[in-house]
């Protein structure tokens, strides 16, 4: 008579069990295709980021440049005193610009004892200029045609006229011919390019003035 033999579970050994765990946990990993759009999505973001950090880098740099420039080439300046009115008043804010070449009837801002002064350009080197006692100014024989005067004057004068403009300087008086101490005192005398800040070319302050110079 055959003995019934009772067979036990069958288990499996350690490497079996390595082997079905890992097993099972592969079975468990997201599917390849499903990587591969994580790794798209995640590399778009990346490139997002760095488009957005790009893009703040380069405007950061350009409004920099700009305001070197604006710095450099276009100086910001506030008037004072009335020796240019009716033209500027005190507390104009102005925009000049440097690199020009001055001609007549340029208004130009200029170094003078640590200060900053601004006038008109009368006449240029080797020019002829005279006035007269009523303040009628002539450049070289000819009448100055001064649209934007209110009045006439001889004012502040001690130099010998008519006068010769030096080489390489400029021969500059204020609008208020009156109270203006310009070129036609030796005190200042005649101004030259290295002193000039620049043109006078916008006014933007105050609204009711904002435009053009003339």
């Amino acid at each position: 008579m055959e003995k019934e033999v009772s067979k036990k579970p069958e288990t499996l050994n350690e490497a079996e069990q390595s082997e079905t765990s890992r097993l099972m946990g592969l079975s468990e990993m997201p599917e390849i295709s499903h990587l591969e759009e994580e790794l798209k999505r995640t590399r778009l973001q990346s490139q997002r980021k760095a488009t957005t950090r790009n893009t703040l880098y380069t405007l950061a740099a350009v409004a920099s440049a700009a305001i070197l420039a604006a710095t450099l080439f276009l100086p910001v300046l506030q008037i004072y005193g009335t020796s240019m009115t009716p033209t500027l008043w005190a507390g104009n804010i102005v925009i000049s610009l440097q690199g020009a070449e001055f001609q007549e009837g340029d208004i130009v801002a200029f170094y003078y004892n640590n200060k900053i002064l601004v006038k008109r350009v009368i006449a240029r080197a080797g020019d002829w200029v005279d006035i007269r006692e009523d303040g009628t100014v002539f450049v070289n024989e000819k009448e100055l045609e001064e649209p934007y005067l209110t009045e006439k004057a001889l004012g502040e004068c001690n130099i010998k006229l008519p006068y010769q403009v030096p080489d390489k300087k400029f021969f500059l008086m204020g609008d208020h011919r009156s109270v203006s101490v310009d070129s036609r005192s030796t005190s200042i005398g005649c101004v030259s390019e290295e002193q000039i800040v620049g043109k006078l070319v916008f006014c933007v302050w105050p609204l009711e003035q904002f435009g053009a110079i003339q």
